[in-house]
C-alpha cells in the first residue's frame, strides 16, 4: 500500500474550504493541464454522501477513467472518497479541515492506494505513482488556496 499525505495551510476558514473540495468542476479545473472531466451520479457538481463521481484524465500519456464514491461525510470538518471502479485495486482518499487561530484551516489531504500487478506494481507504486500522486495534490491544493484564501 502506497501512503501520500499533503498538508496545506490557507487563509480561510474549514466552512470556505470544504465544499470547493468537494465541487466536480473545480476538481476538474485544478487539473486542467491533463484535460480532465469530472460526470457526478447526480448531475450537480456539489457531492454528497454516497454520491459518485467519473473522472476521465490524461495520465503517462493514457486516458484513465476512475469512479469515486463518498463513503464519510463531516462537514466541515472531513470526508472521504473511495475507488468503486478504476485503475488501483484500492483507492481511499481522506480529506481533513482543522481549523486553526486567525480565521485559517490546516487541509490534508491522505491518499492510500494498492496498486495493480502485485510486487511489479508495488514498486512502480513507490517510485512512479507515489511522486505522482504527491504533485497532483498539491496542485490541486494550490487551486483549492488560490479559490478560497485571502
Amino acid at each position: 500500500m502506497i501512503t501520500v499525505a499533503v498538508v496545506t495551510l490557507i487563509r480561510a476558514t474549514p466552512d470556505e474550504v470544504f465544499d470547493p473540495e468537494l465541487d466536480a468542476d473545480v476538481h476538474a479545473a485544478s487539473m486542467a493541464e491533463t484535460r480532465e472531466t469530472a460526470t457526478t451520479s447526480t448531475g450537480r457538481a456539489a457531492l454528497r454522501l454516497g454520491d459518485e463521481v467519473t473522472f476521465t484524465a490524461r495520465h503517462f500519456g493514457l486516458t484513465w477513467r476512475m469512479t469515486g464514491r463518498v463513503t464519510e461525510y463531516d462537514r466541515p470538518h472531513r470526508f472521504v472518497d473511495e475507488q468503486v471502479r478504476g485503475p488501483f485495486r484500492r483507492m481511499r482518499h481522506e480529506h481533513l479541515f482543522e481549523p486553526l487561530s486567525g480565521g485559517s484551516t490546516r487541509m490534508t489531504d491522505r491518499i492510500r492506494v494498492d496498486a495493480p500487478l502485485g510486487p511489479v506494481g508495488a514498486v512502480v507504486g513507490r517510485l512512479v505513482l507515489a511522486p505522482y500522486l504527491r504533485s497532483l495534490l498539491e496542485q490541486r491544493a494550490a487551486h483549492i488556496k488560490a479559490l478560497t484564501g485571502r
